[in-house]
Formats: structure tokens, C-alpha cells, sequence
């Protein structure tokens, strides 16, 4: 039997490329986006009890990778880019069938007189018009603390000191400053790339931001607006 799915809503997040995307949901919980329902699924009806609740699955399309082959195998950027894993054993985009799973925090539901309920949320990792096929309560039994990550477990103490000099920092709205400092941290960077070098760069919001990694210390050398560049 086939069956088809058509998004319900989408998201507008801060996140205008791939790169520097968190790699999981929630490791940047200061990072606010909205959920903005497709015209036909504005009915607030819909979310009616969903204030009662504190987080959110979302379940997504890796849209700009559903062209894009998938092997049985993949190369986790947290093991450095060398060693494969099975592809159902890692959260990698490049999936058979490139859905996405996401857990969230619920920061509002507000009313918008043009867009109708509109969901404010933290901590989300997807780009910015990333189509969403449905919205699920999260639960207690979702959770289980007694969990084994695999090679998760291994990788998720890594952090960048973060230097950004004041003047730098300033060029950024203060609601922004905490999002971008948990995104650096977590050092954006493919895991096989290590060359202190090398100059790289992210968009966050309406910024490029552009630095360099050395000694486990990430540098912020340049801010800007993203449309001069």
C-alpha cells in the first residue's frame, strides 16, 4: 500500500545553513524558534490541552538531503570522521527514508492574527523552513535515565572554550549571545577537521559569525551582517 505524508507545519529557527547546526535537539536550550502550521492545520482547536504539557517530539524531513544517497554504513563527525557506524546505530541525516526526531522544550503557544497558533519552542536543532510532519506530546515514560548511548555516552562531555572579544559580542542582540556561545562550544567543526589554521564560518540568525579552533579554544575573529558578505 502506499502511502504519502505532506508537512503540517514548518519551523523558523536561527540556523540559515547546515553548518553549525547543533547535532542533537535540546544541546542548545537558549535557542528559540517557531513552529508555523501550514494553512490548513491553523486550527486552535488542535493544540487545545497541549499548554498542559512542558516538551514536544517533533518528527521532520532532512529537506536538503532527500536527493542525497544512503549507505548501510556512516562516518560520525563526534568519532572524528574515520570510524563507520551503522546507519541506525547514529542520528545521521543521510537515512533511508531522511526523517527526523527532535525533542523540545514549549516556551509559549501564542495567537497570531495572520499565522493563527503559532508554538514557540527551545532547544531545536533543524534549519530554518524545515517541513514538519507531525507534533507529539513528550511524556514521562519517554524517559528513561537508565539509558545506554553507545558511543554518545563517549563524546558528549566535549566541549570548546569559547573566546569572543567584547566588542564582537556586542554586534550581536543580547537574546541571541547565549544560543550562539552553546553552538560554539559544542565546536561546529566536522570532527576530521583540525587545522588551527583555517578560518571558518557559520550564519546564526542574520550574523556570520567567523573563527578559528586551536588547543581545544575557539576564537571569534569577525562578526557581521550576513547579507554584506
Amino acid at each position: 500500500m502506499n502511502y504519502s505524508i505532506t508537512p503540517i507545519a514548518r519551523i523558523q529557527s536561527p540556523f540559515k545553513s547546515k553548518f553549525g547546526i547543533p547535532r542533537q535537539s535540546g544541546l542548545s536550550p537558549s535557542v528559540l524558534s517557531r513552529i508555523i502550521f501550514e494553512e490548513k492545520y491553523r486550527y486552535p482547536s488542535a493544540l487545545h490541552g497541549l499548554e498542559d504539557f512542558s516538551h514536544l517530539w517533533l518528527i521532520w524531513a532532512f529537506s536538503e538531503n532527500l536527493d542525497a544517497p544512503w549507505h548501510p554504513t556512516v562516518r560520525p563527525p563526534r568519532l572524528g570522521g574515520n570510524k563507520r557506524m551503522g546507519v541506525f546505530a547514529t542520528r545521521s541525516p543521510f537515512r533511508p527514508n531522511g526523517l527526523g526526531l527532535s525533542s523540545v522544550r514549549i516556551e509559549a503557544i501564542e495567537k497570531d492574527p495572520s499565522l493563527g497558533p503559532v508554538i514557540l519552542v527551545s532547544g531545536a536543532d533543524l534549519l530554518d523552513g524545515t517541513p514538519i510532519y507531525d507534533i507529539k506530546p513528550y511524556i514521562s515514560t519517554d524517559c528513561h535515565p537508565e539509558a545506554v548511548c553507545g558511543f554518545q555516552d563517549r563524546t558528549k562531555a566535549y566541549r570548546l572554550q569559547v573566546d569572543i572579544p567584547e566588542d564582537l559580542l556586542t554586534r550581536i542582540p543580547l537574546g541571541l549571545q547565549p544560543g550562539l556561545l552553546e553552538i560554539l562550544a559544542q565546536d561546529p567543526r566536522p570532527g576530521y577537521q583540525d587545522d588551527p589554521d583555517r578560518i571558518y564560518g557559520l550564519v546564526y540568525d542574520r550574523f556570520d559569525v567567523r573563527f578559528t579552533v586551536a588547543d581545544r579554544k575557539l576564537r571569534v575573529i569577525d562578526i557581521a551582517a550576513a547579507d554584506t558578505l
